[in-house]
Order: C-alpha cells, then structure tokens, then sequence
C-alpha cells in the first residue's frame, strides 16, 4: 500500500481530521487517482492518517496511507495530488514499502509560548524546574470523559529556549502511540503549575516522527 508524506500548515491547521479526510478524498478523485472503497452495507474510501492532528495543530511530517484501483507511480500520485489539493496540504513525498504503523513511537513537537506582557527573567529556569520533577499530573479530555495523567512517562526530551521576552519555545519529543501524549498538554501543565507564566497564545507544530529508538519513521 502506498503511503505519503504530507505536511498541513497555515491556516490549513484550522481544517478538523474530519474534514481533511474529505479533503484528501475529493482531491484523489480530482486528480484521476481512483481510490478503492472497503467492502459492505457502507463501502469507505481506502485512506487513513496515522496520528490524527489536532484541531490549530501545524505539521511537516503525517502520514497518509491509500490504495488505488490501478497501481501509479509514486511521483506522479505526488505531483497529481499536489495540483489537486487546498493551500497549505501539500504532499512531500510518496513511496512503497511503508513501515508499520505499530512501530512509530516518538514525536518530536515544538511550542511556542507567546506573551502579552514581558516574562521574568528566570522563566526558562522554572519551566525547566517544573519537567524535572519526578511527577506532573495534569488533566487529559477523552471519550469517557476527563482523566487525570501523569505526561513525564511519555517526554523523552525537553529543552526549553526564550528567544525574546515575550516568547518562550519548547522542543520536545514525545511519546505519540500506547500512550499518547498531546503536547498541548505541556502548555496546561505549565498553565496550572506555573500560573504567572501561562501563556497568551501557543502555536504547536509537530516535526517529525521515529521509532522507540529515535530512528526516523516511515
């Protein structure tokens, strides 16, 4: 089954998964690359996302995985989708032999904070202080409703920079399957932990995807 490389940036981050699985649906159709459908009452088309992206999430690295009814070149399923496809979705590369989808386990994401006010001047200090601890609950929102987790079992990684005094930016990679761990939650954490230093405005963008032992997923 082929498999493409997409990234979603601009205002396409306001695009739901919902949404941009229709999205990639008419623009197979568009393009002449005629999708197979499942079998049944209610036949859906053969297209899936590996890790649904949030809602204002920007990315450079998700996955689209497809079958069509006749085989195509890579390229020109790539160049064919691209001309077919909305402002800020574009396809980065398309390829065979795709590895499996069980196997990714890190991504790496990046925040940033921005403020309406100036920071302190130990803000990178606290925000480092409060990932040291050994444990950081915070509230997760899901079907069953809200949960209490614990996100420090799922960093891997995080380094913290502020690049004025008015921003602060988070790199950090993180558990992304069993369990997940949106990094959005970050920014909570701090909100709740460190509440004179919630920030105004986050901007999430994710970067790239690996394997549990951080060698690039494809």
């Amino acid at each position: 089954m082929p498999r493409a490389l997409f990234e979603k940036m601009g205002n396409a981050r306001y695009i739901s998964h919902l949404d941009l699985m229709r999205v990639f649906q008419r623009a197979f159709k568009r393009a002449g690359l005629p999708l197979t459908h499942t079998q049944g009452f209610n036949p859906r088309a053969s297209v899936s996302i590996a890790l649904p992206l949030s809602l204002g999430v920007e990315s450079k690295c998700e996955l689209l995985d497809f079958e069509l009814e006749q085989p195509v070149a890579c390229e020109e399923i790539r160049e064919k989708l691209n001309a077919a496809l909305i402002e800020g979705v574009h396809i980065r590369e398309v390829y065979n032999q795709g590895q499996k989808l069980k196997n990714l386990t890190l991504l790496q994401s990046r925040l940033i904070l921005e403020y309406d006010r100036p920071l302190p001047e130990d803000a990178v200090t606290q925000i480092q202080s409060l990932f040291s601890r050994p444990e950081l609950v915070v509230e997760k929102k899901g079907k069953n409703g809200v949960t209490q987790q614990d996100i420090i079992p799922m960093l891997r990684s995080l380094s913290v920079g502020k690049p004025d005094d008015r921003e602060v930016e988070l790199a950090v990679l993180h558990s992304c399957q069993n369990p997940s761990l949106n990094p959005m939650q970050i920014s909570a954490a701090i909100a709740k932990f460190l509440p004179e230093l919630a920030p105004d405005y986050v901007r999430c963008f994710r970067e790239e995807l690996f394997d549990m032992n951080e060698m690039i997923f494809r």
